[in-house]
This record gives C-alpha cells, structure tokens and sequence, in this order.
C-alpha cells in the first residue's frame, strides 16, 4: 500500500492516509472511462480514508498531466 497526503495547504494541516485498492467492474475488465482517457472527474482503483470515510480517488487528465483530488462536501481536496 502507498502513502499519500491530502490537503491543499502545502502546510502541516495536510493529512497523510494510505491507498485502499478498490476497483470499479470496468477496472477489473481492463476498460476505461473515455476512449482516449483524458477528462474530468475520472474515477481512480484507489480510494483513500479520510474524515472517518473512504472516498473515491478521482483524477482530471488533459494533456500528460493528471491531477488526482477527493471530492469533500463539493470541494476537490488535492491528494500528492
């Protein structure tokens, strides 16, 4: 399992959490969601716990770049 931190501070107020292995039915069958993979609001295998609750890892990819985020009462929490 991998560590990762989650906050959008950059400060001591980030919170480390571990990746849980979760993947969705079209995952495990080697699909994905968009043709090409690029988009907004792409749903990771991962999940990670935080605030008590385990919460989906999502990613927006354009270009080569991907920014991975969970999504807390509307607001994207960077996950690095």
């Amino acid at each position: 399992m991998a560590t990762v931190i989650i906050g959008n501070n950059y400060d001591a107020s980030d919170i480390e959490a571990t990746l849980i292995d979760a993947p969705l039915w079209w995952h495990e069958r080697g699909l994905q969601k968009t043709a090409s993979g690029y988009g907004s609001k792409i749903e990771t295998r991962h999940k990670v716990n935080y605030k008590g609750r385990d919460r989906r890892v999502y990613v927006d990819v354009f270009g080569n770049a991907g920014s991975a985020y969970v999504i807390v009462k509307g607001e994207k929490i960077t996950v690095r």
